[in-house]
């Protein structure tokens, strides 16, 4: 994978642990999770009129993806509740890298070289230990953590599949994000109620502005992976982890252990390695153009795959 494209899924995994962060701060995550949802909503409500259409073929993987995104909300918020979050974000954010890796093997005939391979592994081992640091493993919440991972990696592996097949990469994105954030508030109303969405002006300013910054984060990774192979950018977007640790250092006054340096350093040897630019044995990804056209640089979209 190109140095480029590494360079914004690194970008994108910066922010990613940044809406994390805000994430973590409220005190009801699944309400926070659902105004981030409406957030998104409206945005791209918004941009819609302004982008390139997806083409047609790309429409139910967008829809697919959206009741995936609803899936992993839930899944992320049971998670939290049952468990220690040090421990399961690790474990759902670190698993996914190698199950997108065999969600595109099988689905979408991408076979990693041998050192992108090896990187991939890195990542997601680096980052499953951070969820050790010789604490007792909490089995109970195992399950839900490993689940918020197989989403993960589900819509991952849906939306490489469905943005090479849109022919513009910012329109896939904002009209699987318009779908994905319609549905949010209805489950949250059946899980709840419709009144307690209204809350304090600046609890639901924080998580609407931590839902822009996901919408950002995840649109530059659907982007990367109408270039890249679908575990590599996986896997850099995991990255994020290390960020988290990082930002919780400086920001938060957490404590870096031994342990955790150790791992961030297995981390970031792995993205080393999945920046590299080999192609040997993977398939090639299908790119298109015709964002790049209609941000003026005059290029001619690629035809759409069949």
């Amino acid at each position: 994978m190109s140095i480029g494209i590494s360079l914004i899924v690194l970008l994108a995994a910066l922010l990613h642990a940044s809406w994390n962060a805000l994430l973590r701060a409220g005190s009801d995550r699944l309400w926070s999770m659902t105004i981030m949802c409406v957030a998104i909503a409206i945005v791209c409500a918004g941009l819609a009129p302004f982008v390139p259409a997806p083409a047609k073929a790309s429409w139910e993987y967008a829809l697919l993806s959206a009741l995936l995104h609803v899936g992993y909300n839930l899944f992320l918020v049971r998670t939290y509740r049952s468990g220690d979050l040090g421990q399961t974000y690790p474990i759902s954010r670190g698993s996914s890298p190698v199950l997108v890796s065999i969600g595109a093997m099988l689905f979408a005939g991408e076979f990693p070289d041998p050192i992108g391979a090896f990187g991939v592994m890195l990542v997601s081992g680096g980052i499953v230990s951070l969820a050790l640091q010789g604490r007792t493993i909490g089995w109970g919440s195992l399950p839900y953590a490993f689940g918020t991972g197989c989403f993960i990696a589900a819509y991952s592996v849906t939306d490489g599949i469905g943005v090479r097949l849109s022919g513009s990469p910012i329109g896939y994105t904002v009209w699987m994000c318009l779908l994905w954030g319609v549905m949010a508030p209805p489950v949250y109303a059946v899980l709840r109620d419709w009144r307690s969405l209204m809350r304090d002006r600046r609890e639901t300013a924080i998580a609407a502005g931590g839902g822009i910054v996901s919408l950002v984060a995840y649109g530059i990774v659907i982007f990367a992976m109408s270039w890249g192979p679908m575990a590599s950018v996986s896997a850099l977007r995991e990255t994020s982890v290390v960020f988290a640790a990082l930002i919780g250092r400086i920001f938060l006054s957490e404590r870096l252990t031994t342990w955790r340096i150790v791992a961030c350093c297995v981390v970031a040897l792995g993205a080393i390695l999945i920046s590299h630019d080999g192609t040997a044995g993977s398939a090639a990804p299908v790119a298109h153009r015709s964002d790049l056209h209609w941000m003026g640089t005059g290029m001619q979209s690629d035809p759409v795959a069949k």
